[in-house]
């Protein structure tokens, strides 16, 4: 890579701000990113590929926090693999979605006064066209605050040329092997955008109805058959009334003419075992213009297939006196008529569940109309032995695989045609000469049968999904023979809501199987939804939307970024908190200070000076070594996709342990007067905040690459630093054990201190009694730190110390701890904690006792496990006999 171009100018090292701007970093650093190409795939021409294509958002309007969340998960990890050195492909682009953006465009003339009928099919299309160009831009605008790390070279767009060309071919491929077909079949209707819809398309909600119980009568006046429905106005297209054949009810009847009330249509009664007889009254009236079930028994009885409403719901000419009325309408005046006819014998409330457009939210409409299907089946079968196999994706939670199989099972053939303008129109073209159907890649202007220029193509367009189903292989290239799709497909991982796991997972891959031969992605991450703080679905008409600009606004990037990637765990919804935000907001604000501490006291100091190898104190080698820890543990958390895992370990390490532990032992060395001990101190600083800077940037890019340039560093960007990797060198069990006694130490003291109000600015008589010589030699080692923390007048350490006669105590493990604290202390309050202590130490010796003599949980558990029980239980068991030994020396 070639040298960084117009790197921001950074300050002196010691010239931090004393507070964090995070608008100031994110405005400087974005650019300085984009204009080196540092996301640019393709750069490490030896490295092996990892690759994501991004979910393409809709050209419809704002991101909203969903997204971030899905883009924000993407970018930690494809982050993580560049530093990893990973030649890592990051792949932008959008959606022209079909439904969405034709509906947007056309509210929009509305407001004008105009429809897209006013300007036709091509003027239309150049307003949607330009409505796309603002909101692609506005999505990028957005994608910069978030700090998200694409290689815009490679942005895609489901209707530019490339994937329009993939498109045709797949279509005029499955058409050729007959898995398109066109047909005349119920479909999902909208009626307030006219367009069928897929299944998938539809959303169902609880409505409280009615069930209303109509009489229809025998012909031959031999008797009467009673029927329910939810919807009385489809009675007018009824062509039979069904009963099961086993049925003695209506043995007799089968066969028979009933007459339909109001209209006088004769109709016959059925036998057909799809009725079933404990249900309701055991028959059921057949539609099979408006129900897919109907449908079905119409054609196993060749009955008629009457329409009785248009494309908008609206009735026609087939409903007699109601024609003109909408749907629910009707409704109203074909209740008042049964019910003056008498035919209508009850209504009763009823609770179902309506199926509603998840684009315009009308009711959807059951209608037969005649449109183009995938026929499902031999793709599906495909896709269901590979997962079987063995050589399918790896989904994550791997509960979502179950979701995906029943789904795939047991799926019905696709609607694909769209009644819109905008999106991949058909490739096909009808002869008006002599009626020929021709399917075609490339536009046809003259009929191969007969000879005839006097073609139209098909007015319809295809549903946005079909365009969607080859993301991961049309945007490299696909059907060409492209180095992009040799070197980056199949791709690694694609992460998305389990809410779209029908949509477009499943279509993904059964399409990538059938075209490639290949699954398209190794691992699929199924992360939850975004839900307020009380749980609820974010919507318009609860109001309870979150903008992510606003969040970044109000609280940066980082802030916005850590909160919502450690939120929850896969597959979970996560529950948006502004004062989580806050929370991750402090954190950032941590990490500044004690870094801005740091470069205070490491002036000086270059990266070829840093030096972590020879003697070192024991707060440098602890501090080395859980750091080690700590690279190691993220990395695996990481690879697992255990985002808020790896959430709490960062935290856990940069708050607690760097933070409040290490740079406060720190001062001491960078303090005193001891150079060597000094610039010992200042290398493994500067090691430990640069390396930490490097495991954080995944989650917030923008702070630490803020701080990475102040601190001593090689290379252009924390962007491509290498990730920090464990090794053995670092690892330091010897450190840990004398910091963890230390550390409890210190705890210990100042909890004393807490329980009978003595300020740790007052310096007080201590002795520490080690319980032998190697705990012993750890406090003398280290006595600067007890001395300085513990804030002591007068220490004093040994084995076998004498007991002061009036004294405060705390047990730790290896050292019992008094505090001659006469005049400040009472006795019987003394004794009182001790034995409040004891009984605490009671009920964890009891505990381990139990655990161990549970002859389950000793057969099964690990013998390591055993042994850190038995361990613990001698530890408790030593601390409860101190305890009561200086019980019994308080009393006496």
């Amino acid at each position: 890579m070639s040298e960084a171009t117009n790197q921001p100018n950074q300050p002196n090292q010691t010239e931090m701000p004393t507070t964090y701007d995070p608008h100031a970093a994110e405005q400087k650093w974005y650019p300085y990113w984009m204009e080196n190409n540092f996301f640019k795939a393709g750069q490490r021409k030896d490295a092996q590929p990892f690759t994501i294509v991004i979910p393409p958002p809709n050209v419809t309007g704002m991101l909203h926090i969903g997204h971030a969340l899905d883009f924000t998960l993407q970018d930690i990890i494809i982050r993580a693999k560049r530093m990893q050195g990973y030649d890592a492909l990051w792949l932008p682009g959008s959606d022209h979605a079909g439904i969405a953006t034709q509906t947007k465009v056309e509210q929009k003339l509305r407001e004008d006064g105009i429809t897209r009928y006013d300007l036709g099919r091509e003027k239309f299309l150049e307003k949607v066209w330009d409505w796309k160009e603002e909101y692609n831009n506005t999505i990028r605008s957005q994608w910069a605050k978030m700090g998200l790390s694409l290689d815009y070279s490679r942005e895609r767009f489901t209707l530019d040329e490339g994937l329009s060309k993939a498109v045709r071919e797949v279509f005029v491929k499955l058409y050729n092997k007959g898995l398109i077909y066109r047909g005349k079949r119920i479909i999902n209707w909208d009626p307030a955008a006219r367009t069928a819809l897929s299944d998938i398309e539809v959303e169902y909600k609880e409505v409280q109805g009615h069930l209303y119980h109509l009489k229809y009568d025998l012909k031959d006046g031999s008797g009467s058959i009673i029927v329910a429905t939810t919807r009385p106005e489809t009675m007018l297209g009824d062509t039979a009334v069904a009963v099961h054949p086993e049925d003695d009810r209506y043995k007799d009847m089968i066969g028979k003419v009933l007459v339909l009330p109001i209209i006088g249509r004769e109709i016959p009664v059925i036998a057909d075992e799809y009725v079933e007889k404990e249900f309701g009254s055991g028959a059921v009236k057949i539609t099979p213009a408006h129900d897919p079930n109907d449908f079905e028994v119409g054609l196993r009885h060749d009955l008629p297939q009457i329409t009785v409403m248009d494309e908008t719901g609206t009735m026609n000419e087939e409903a007699g006196k109601y024609k003109g009325l909408d749907r629910s309408e009707c409704r109203k005046q074909i209740v008042a008529d049964l019910k003056e006819l008498g035919v209508l014998i009850n209504i009763e409330d009823h609770v179902h569940q309506v199926g509603h457009s998840e684009r315009s939210g009308a009711v959807v409409e059951p209608y037969l109309s005649t449109q183009w299907f995938v026929a499902m089946q031999p793709l599906a079968e495909r896709a269901i032995e590979a997962q079987k196999n063995g050589k399918g994706v790896n989904f994550v939670p791997d509960r979502f695989e179950r979701t995906y199989l029943h789904w795939i099972e047991n799926v019905r053939d696709w609607c694909i045609s769209r009644q819109l303008w905008w999106g991949h129109r058909i490739p096909a073209w009808y002869c008006n000469a002599c009626g020929e159907l021709h399917v075609s890649q490339e536009d046809l202007t003259t009929c191969t049968k007969c000879g005839s220029t006097d073609l139209r193509q098909d007015e319809d367009v295809l549903d946005t999904w079909f365009s969607s189903a080859l993301w991961p292989f049309s945007t490299l290239g696909w059907p060409e023979d492209a180095e992009d799709l040799k070197r980056y497909y199949p791709t690694s991982v694609l992460v998305t809501g389990y809410d779209i796991i029908y949509f477009w997972v499943a279509r993904m891959i059964f399409t990538a199987l059938e075209f490639t031969d290949e699954i398209p992605f190794k691992d699929v991450l199924m992360h939850g939804l975004v839900r307020d703080a009380e749980g609820r679905k974010m919507s318009k008409s609860l109001g309870n939307g979150v903008d992510p600009l606003e969040v970044i606004e109000k609280y940066g990037a980082d802030a916005m970024r850590y909160m919502i990637s450690t939120g929850s765990t896969p597959g979970q919804d996560l529950r948006f908190r502004w004062e989580r935000v806050e929370q991750a907001r402090n954190f950032a604000n941590k990490i500044w200070n004690a870094s801005r501490f740091a470069l205070m006291n490491l002036e000086g100091i270059k990266y070829e000076d840093i030096d972590i190898t020879g003697e070192l104190s024991t707060a440098d080698r602890w501090i080395l070594h859980r750091l080690n820890e700590t690279a190691r543990e993220v990395t695996r958390l990481m690879d697992a996709y255990e985002f808020g895992e790896t959430g709490r370990a960062l935290y856990n390490f940069i708050w607690d342990d760097l933070c409040d532990w290490y740079i406060e032992f720190s001062k001491l060395t960078l303090y005193g007067e001891d150079e060597q001990a000094k610039r010992k101190t200042q290398s493994v600083l500067a090691y430990v905040l640069d390396h930490t800077m490097r495991l954080i940037h995944p989650f917030m890019p923008f702070i630490s690459e803020e701080i990475w340039q102040h601190l001593p560093h090689d290379g252009e960007t924390i962007t491509l630093a290498a990730w920090p990797e464990f090794t053995e060198e670092l690892v330091n069990d010897q450190a840990v054990a004398e910091m963890n006694m230390l550390m409890d130490l210190i705890r210990a003291v100042r909890n004393v201190r807490a329980e009978v109000n003595v300020p740790m600015s007052k310096k007080i008589e201590m002795n520490v009694n080690a319980s032998n010589a190697e705990a012993l030699q750890i406090i003398d080692n280290n006595l600067v730190y007890v001395s300085r923390f513990c804030n002591t007048s007068d220490l004093t350490t040994g084995i076998s110390l004498p007991t002061p006669e009036k004294a405060m105590t705390a047990i730790v493990s290896g050292a019992e701890i008094y505090f001659p604290l006469a005049g400040l202390i009472d006795i019987d309050q003394e004794i009182a904690r001790l034995e409040k202590e004891r009984e605490n130490l009671d009920k964890e010796v009891l505990r381990i006792e139990k655990k161990l003599g549970n002859e389950g949980f000793v057969s099964k558990a690990p013998a390591k496990v055993i042994e850190e029980e038995r361990a613990k239980l001698a530890d408790y068991s030593d601390k409860r006999s101190k305890v009561i030994a200086r019980i019994a020396e308080l009393q006496s």
